[in-house]
C-alpha cells in the first residue's frame, strides 16, 4: 500500500533551490546563445536546453517513486552498463574537438562519462555501506572500490577527456574520506598520490601539459591555449558590481569568449550582471549543497546516507572547477556548471542524481 508520508515528506523546498538554478540557468544560458543572431530569433541551443531541462524534470520526478534502496541491488548491472557505453565510445564514439567522448543515437548524442558519474557513486555507496567501522576502513576493504573507481577513469583518460576522469577520482576521494578511512590507510594513499603526480605528468598528452602551463601563466601564449582564460577574465572584470546588463555583454555579444554557452558561461553571467548576479547564482548552488549534505546527514539507512554524500560531492566538484577555472584558478579541463552550461547528458545526469537525492529525502523516516 502506498505510504502517505512519502507525499508528507516530499521536498518541496529543495525542488523550488533546483527550479530556481535552472530558470537562472536558462536565462543566461539565453543570453549566452544568442551572439550573432538577430533580434528576436531564439538559438537552436537554446531551444535544445528547454528540452532537455523539461525531460530531466521528468525523470527527476519519476526517480522519486521506486524507493533508492532498489539502486543497491541493481548498482552492478547499472554500472556494468554505463561502463559498457564508455567501451562502446571508444570503438564507435562520434570525435569532436580531438576527443571521442559521444554516441550516437539516432536523432540524439549521449555522453556517456556523464552518467557514469552516477553509476560509480551508487557502486561506491553499495560496496562502502557493508564495510563502515569506528576505527576506519582497511586497505583489504578498499580493493574493490578502487577498481571500481579506476576502470572509468582510465576508460575516459583514453577518450580523452582529463576534466571528468579527474571529477571521478574526486568524487571517489569525497565518498571515501566521509565514511573513513584508517589513519595508516590515509596517509599511504597521500604520500603514494604525491609520488604519482611528476609520472602523471608524462602520461598527458602536448595539448593537456600546454593548459596547465598556461594556467600558471595565460601570458605565454595569448592568442593561443592562453586565449581563453584571458578573455574570461576580461568578461568578469567588465561586468564589476552589477554588470552591463541583460544581452549587452561585449565580450559575449562580439564572439570573443570562446565557448561562452558551456565551460566559460559564468564569465557571460559575470559581464552582463556583475558580481551581484554571479553572488545569487552561487548563493543557491551553496543552499542546495547544504541541503544535500543535511539529507546524508538525516538519512537513517548508511546507503542512501553515503549515496547522498556521493550526489552533493559530485555537484560541489562540477562548481568548484567550472567557476575556478573560468577565473583562472584551474586548468580549462572543460567540466560543466550543473543546471547552467549547454549540454543534454549533463542536464540528464545532474536532474538523475536531484531525484535521488529527493527519493532519499522522502525516505529519511524509513531505515530498512
Amino acid at each position: 500500500m502506498f505510504d502517505r508520508r512519502l507525499i508528507e515528506n516530499f521536498d518541496w523546498g529543495f525542488l523550488m533551490v533546483i527550479s530556481s538554478i535552472g530558470c537562472l540557468g536558462l536565462v543566461v544560458l539565453y543570453s549566452a546563445s544568442s551572439a550573432g543572431h538577430e533580434a528576436g530569433i531564439v538559438s537552436v541551443l537554446f531551444k535544445k536546453q528547454m528540452v532537455w531541462m523539461g525531460a530531466g524534470l521528468i525523470i527527476m520526478m519519476i526517480l522519486t517513486i521506486v524507493d533508492y534502496r532498489e539502486l543497491d541491488k541493481l548498482h552492478l548491472f547499472i554500472y556494468a552498463l554505463c561502463a559498457g557505453l564508455l567501451v562502446v565510445v571508444l570503438i564507435f564514439g562520434q570525435i569532436s574537438g580531438g576527443s571521442r567522448r559521444w554516441l550516437a543515437l539516432g536523432f540524439i548524442r549521449i555522453q556517456p562519462s556523464e552518467l557514469m558519474k552516477i553509476a560509480l557513486i551508487i557502486s561506491l555507496a553499495s560496496a562502502y555501506s557493508t564495510s563502515v567501522s569506528q576505527t576506519g576502513i582497511n586497505f583489504r576493504k578498499l580493493i574493490k572500490p578502487a577498481v571500481l573507481s579506476l576502470i572509468p577513469f582510465a576508460l575516459i583518460v583514453d577518450q580523452p577527456d582529463l576534466g571528468t576522469a579527474m571529477l571521478m577520482i574526486l568524487i571517489a576521494g569525497s565518498i571515501t574520506l566521509f565514511v573513513k578511512v584508517e589513519r595508516k590507510v590515509f596517509v599511504t594513499l597521500f604520500i603514494a598520490g604525491l609520488s604519482v603526480v611528476p609520472l602523471f605528468w608524462f602520461m598527458l598528452k602536448d595539448y593537456q601539459k600546454d593548459r596547465i602551463l598556461t594556467f600558471l601563466n595565460p601570458d605565454r601564449d595569448p592568442l593561443g591555449a592562453g586565449y581563453h582564460i584571458i578573455q574570461s577574465k576580461i568578461a568578469i572584470g567588465s561586468g564589476m558590481l552589477t554588470g552591463k546588463g541583460f544581452l549587452k555583454g561585449t565580450q559575449n555579444a562580439l564572439s570573443f569568449l570562446p565557448e561562452q554557452h558551456t565551460d566559460f558561461i559564468v564569465s557571460v553571467l559575470a559581464e552582463e550582471w556583475g558580481l551581484l548576479g554571479v553572488s545569487v547564482l552561487l548563493t543557491f548552488y551553496l543552499i542546495l549543497l547544504l541541503w544535500g549534505l543535511n539529507i546524508a546527514y538525516n538519512c537513517r539507512n548508511m546507503f542512501g546516507s553515503i549515496l547522498a554524500f556521493g550526489i552533493t560531492a559530485m555537484i560541489f566538484w562540477q562548481i568548484f572547477i567550472n567557476t575556478g577555472m573560468v577565473m583562472g584558478l584551474m586548468p580549462v579541463v572543460g567540466v560543466p556548471l550543473p543546471l547552467v552550461s549547454y549540454g543534454g547528458s549533463s542536464v540528464i545526469t545532474n536532474m538523475v542524481g536531484f531525484g535521488i537525492l529527493l527519493n532519499i529525502s522522502m525516505r529519511k523516516f524509513s531505515s530498512h
